[in-house]
């Protein structure tokens, strides 16, 4: 490395808050094998906790429906053999905040089995859910996540080790549709996506200033879904409409940083680390049209990963985590090797990736059928006749994944 590159700051190497976002230059360099200047390891295992109110109006629990929260010490013992000390993890803002005030018993068992095996984690603030008295849109939204956010980062430093990691809002984009236009969570809003999108982003930085009073070290990461929109064939009247749709996915980050309707509060400073969730069906034609993913030969405007991991960096000179990423089924396996392959490839263009999430780790069931699971974990899930969820390995992602760590240890890329 020549003296004019300069590297991402190490935790060590963190400025002050006042003094987060300032000028400063990142340039490209070649990252080379899995380490992570970031997080405790480059691997990291991502644990559902979506707790929203879905189509049906039930509120789903995925930390609960998984058995996570009653065998964490279980889930994060078994990460050991794959090198992964880092996790994704949610505080239930429905559960922690009462009518009785803050009650964090709900938390207790994760933050003290983090302690206990050495795990790092990445704390989702709010995965879609908030305590049912609560509008959205209201103005008192605004305030009562910023006190979540800072009552919540109190009770983690105070109880857990080294530097804490935060996503306060996950996937404001997502959200904003599915819920302000889609109708498909709570709110269940067809004509309010933008309103809610511009409150999350205020929202997020009110939380993000709650954080930073109580533990000053605190990093964030913004994660948001990574697109791709084509204009369909032979329709070039929509090439407008579909680049307005691919750059959608940009306006959360951008919000964030100031550099879209700053009236919102944004800034620099509070665009730290950048977060983006990656699936099979990311890429598709205007307005819907999902490329096949899966197809041999595959559409050839099919964009690789390593090209959108690129973009996002280019654009924004902060350091990027594969924060989601998974398939399903007999699928598994082959999607594990090529993002890791493209995640090696990217690195090594000097794009600083400094993290592929592997989410969810264990698998989860459907929002909105309970009995209907994904098979999308390294480990599926199997009920005994106690009621236990016994964690089942799955071989042949296990088998991937073992391959994916050892070519992208060696930087031996296929």
């Amino acid at each position: 490395m020549t003296s004019s590159q300069t590297p991402h700051p190490t935790v060590s190497e963190r400025r002050a808050p006042h003094d987060r976002g300032s000028a400063q230059t990142f340039l490209p360099r070649r990252y080379s094998g899995d380490h992570s200047e970031l997080f405790h390891s480059f691997w990291i295992a991502g644990f559902e906790s979506a707790s929203h109110l879905n189509r049906s109006g039930v509120r789903i629990d995925m930390v609960s429906a998984t058995q996570h929260d009653a065998w964490v010490d279980e889930d994060y013992a078994r990460l050991k053999e794959w090198g992964i000390r880092t996790v994704r993890e949610g505080v239930r803002w429905h559960l922690v905040e009462t009518a009785r005030g803050f009650d964090f018993s709900s938390l207790r068992p994760t933050v003290e089995a983090a302690r206990r095996h050495d795990i790092q984690v990445i704390w989702a603030l709010c995965h879609y859910g908030w305590p049912d008295d609560l509008d959205i849109l209201a103005p008192g939204f605004i305030d009562r996540f910023a006190r979540y956010c800072g009552q919540a980062a109190r009770f983690i430093h105070e109880h857990g080790d080294g530097v804490q990691f935060y996503t306060p809002i996950n996937e404001i984009s997502f959200l904003s549709w599915a819920a302000g236009e889609k109708a498909y969570i709570h709110p269940y809003r067809e004509d309010a996506g933008r309103a809610i999108k511009e409150q999350l982003i205020r929202a997020t930085i009110a939380g993000i200033e709650a954080i930073w009073s109580v533990d000053s070290t605190a990093r964030i990461m913004h994660t948001e879904p990574l697109i791709h929109v084509l204009t369909p064939k032979d329709r070039p009247d929509l090439a407008r409409a579909a680049a307005d749709q691919r750059a959608a996915q940009f306006e959360a980050w951008d919000m964030v940083a100031g550099a879209m309707e700053p009236q919102l509060g944004g800034h620099p400073r509070y665009l730290d680390v950048v977060g983006v969730n990656y699936y099979h069906a990311n890429q598709w034609e205007h307005p819907d049209q999902r490329l096949r993913w899966e197809d041999t030969p595959r559409d050839p405007r099919w964009l690789p990963f390593s090209s959108l991991l690129a973009e996002v960096y280019y654009r924004y000179w902060r350091p990027v985590v594969v924060s989601e990423t998974s398939h399903f089924g007999a699928g598994r396996g082959r999607w594990i090797r090529e993002v890791s392959n493209e995640v090696g490839r990217a690195r090594e263009a000097g794009v600083c990736v400094d993290g592929l999430c592997l989410y969810p780790i264990i698998d989860r069931p459907d929002w909105d059928d309970p009995d209907h699971w994904h098979n999308s974990g390294l480990w599926d899930l199997c009920r005994t006749h106690e009621g236990k969820l016994d964690r089942v390995l799955n071989q042949e992602y296990a088998t991937e994944l073992r391959a994916a760590q050892a070519r992208l240890r060696s930087g031996a890329h296929s």
